[in-house]
């Protein structure tokens, strides 16, 4: 792919080459089973009670991204929790079903 990036000097040429980059990156979500999931719930709260900083590793449009950070809201409930992106210092809210792992930095 890199070889045709000189050729793309349409606009159109070149979104349609980064398309199909990112078609070959694509991923599955992968399944967890109860036990990961417990193991990541209690993570999740330890790492929220002790203010830890962790690796969250989820599943976004297709692709596995990695990002450290502070967890500042657990809902089990509601499948979601919140946050706080180490570099930006962003909050982030996401759903439980996206996490992959969590692991102490």
């Amino acid at each position: 792919m890199k070889k045709w990036r000189p050729f793309a000097t349409m606009p159109e040429q070149y979104i349609g080459l980064q398309e199909v980059i990112n078609k070959q990156h694509e991923v599955t979500q992968p399944v967890l089973t109860e036990e990961q999931m417990e193991q990541i719930n209690f993570t999740l709260i330890e790492a929220l009670h002790a203010n830890k900083q962790v690796y969250l590793t989820y599943y976004k449009n297709g692709q596995r991204v990695i990002q450290t950070g502070f967890i500042q809201f657990v809902d089990s409930l509601g499948n979601l929790f919140v946050f706080i992106d180490e570099v930006f210092e962003l909050k982030n809210k996401m759903r439980l079903s996206e996490l992959i792992d969590v692991r102490f930095v």
